[in-house]
Order: C-alpha cells, then sequence, then structure tokens
C-alpha cells in the first residue's frame, strides 16, 4: 500500500511537469496514429492471402496487436523512462539520491519517472484491442475478460522485472545502452503470437526476453485458446523472476560507491 501511494505521489508529480509541454500530445498523437496505421495496413494486406496465420484469425491477431502497442504504451510511459533514469544516475554516480531516501529504493527508482503522452499509446492499443475483440465469432464473457487482465498485469510485471534486470547490470557494464536498442527490436516480434516462429525463437521470446507471457499469453485469455498451464507457467515465471529481480538489485547496489567512492 506504501508503495502504491508513492507510486501515485510520483505520477501526480511527472504528470503535472509533463503538461507543461502540451505540443508533446500532439506529436505524440500523430505518431501513434502513423504507426497503428501502418501495422493495420500491413496486417490487411496480410490477410488479403489467407483467411488465417497458423491458426489465428484477423481480428485475433488484432488483439495481438493492440495488446502490443497498449504495453509498449505502458513501457515507455513508466518502465523506460525509470530505468533509464538509474542507468545514468549510475553512471555519473549520482543514485546516492534515491538510496538516502526512507524508502524501499527498488520502489523508489521504479516510480520516479513519467511520461504522461505516452499515454496516448495505451488508448490506441486499448482501441485496436477493442476492435479486434468485436470482430471474434465469439463474445467475451466475463470470466475472460478476468483471466486477460490478470495475465496483462502478470505480463507487464514480468517486463517490468526484465527491464530492471537489465538495468541493473549497470553496476557492472557502463554502457547498457545496445540491450536496450536490442530489446526494442526483439518486442516487435509481439505484434504476431509467438506460436508463429520457429522453436528458437519461440522459446528466445518466452524465457530470454518474455514477450510470450507478456502478450501472446494475454490474447490467448482474450480469445479463449489460453490453457489452465499456461497460466501456472506464466504465474511461477513472473514469480521466479520477481524474486529474481529483487535479489539481484539488492546484489548490484553492493557494487555501486556512488559519490562517496
Amino acid at each position: 500500500m506504501r508503495a502504491a501511494r508513492l507510486g501515485w505521489l510520483y505520477f501526480k508529480l511527472g504528470s503535472l511537469t509533463e503538461l507543461q509541454y502540451r505540443a508533446n500530445f500532439f506529436i505524440q498523437l500523430i505518431q501513434s496514429a502513423v504507426a497503428v496505421g501502418t501495422a493495420i495496413v500491413v496486417l490487411k494486406l496480410v490477410y488479403s492471402h489467407t483467411n488465417e496465420l497458423n491458426g489465428w484469425s484477423e481480428p485475433e491477431l488484432l488483439v495481438v496487436m493492440g495488446i502490443q502497442i497498449l504495453l509498449g504504451g505502458v513501457i515507455r510511459m513508466s518502465i523506460q523512462p525509470n530505468m533509464e533514469r538509474v542507468m545514468e544516475e549510475v553512471r555519473e554516480g549520482k543514485l546516492d539520491f534515491a538510496l538516502t531516501k526512507p524508502e524501499d529504493s527498488q520502489v523508489l527508482v521504479s516510480v520516479r519517472e513519467v511520461r504522461i503522452w505516452r499515454a496516448v499509446d495505451i488508448v490506441s492499443g486499448a482501441l485496436v484491442l477493442a476492435y479486434g475483440v468485436n470482430g471474434l465469432d465469439r463474445s467475451v464473457d466475463a470470466g475472460d475478460a478476468a483471466l486477460f487482465a490478470a495475465m496483462l498485469l502478470v505480463g507487464a510485471l514480468t517486463i517490468y522485472c526484465f527491464w530492471l534486470c537489465i538495468t541493473t547490470g549497470a553496476f557492472w557494464i557502463v554502457n547498457t545502452w545496445s540491450i536496450i536498442e536490442l530489446f526494442d527490436g526483439v518486442y516487435q516480434t509481439g505484434r504476431f503470437p509467438v506460436s508463429i516462429y520457429p522453436g528458437w525463437l519461440r522459446i528466445g521470446v518466452t524465457f530470454l526476453v518474455p514477450i510470450a507471457f507478456a502478450i501472446t499469453v494475454p490474447a490467448e485469455a482474450v480469445t479463449s485458446r489460453l490453457e489452465w498451464s499456461t497460466v501456472a507457467l506464466a504465474l511461477g515465471f513472473a514469480s521466479l523472476l520477481f524474486a529474481f529481480t529483487r535479489w539481484w538489485w539488492r546484489f548490484g547496489l553492493r557494487r555501486y560507491s556512488g559519490a562517496s567512492a
């Protein structure tokens, strides 16, 4: 509860700061519209030659795309800016300002930054998702919706943990920006369900870069494809990754000398 209050406080402060630059809203709106429009056109072109892609219909692929855009907005609105700030402060020896505060350091460094205009991507993703759901052959009941929401939260937690694990590497490797750029490229694979990829790539985007748990699994919940064994695997993987992330962050802090060095 304390962590939630702290996160909400920083969210309000960050939002007020961002609202001073309202031109960013229109820039983000144009960028999001172009990106979404291009993605939908590509999808339409693919389905102009086939009725399904490895068993996935066009509306189901729109569901996957909507989740990918929505979660991408969450990443760029909160997760990525916070992680980039941590890496910069580690490099410059300024992380002491966060570590000396009477709060859980992991929570604090995870909520200090917010790019409120990235919420445009969240809304765009939600609209694409709703459009896809509306085109499904069957209606989505309350159980499917609840399972989708739960799996989306689990997926977001998994992506956050992955980002923090990479960020913690900055305590040893000063330049981790190339890894972030690699993630941005790999994240684009989430526009399609992982089942369409070859086995080696499927394993990579499931356990090395957890795109499958973050995007495909929630999409399977909406489209009634999700099996309970997959739910258990997603929950187990997220729990283990979260526990490892907590340990890894504390272990990394021992390597940090900061401005006092």
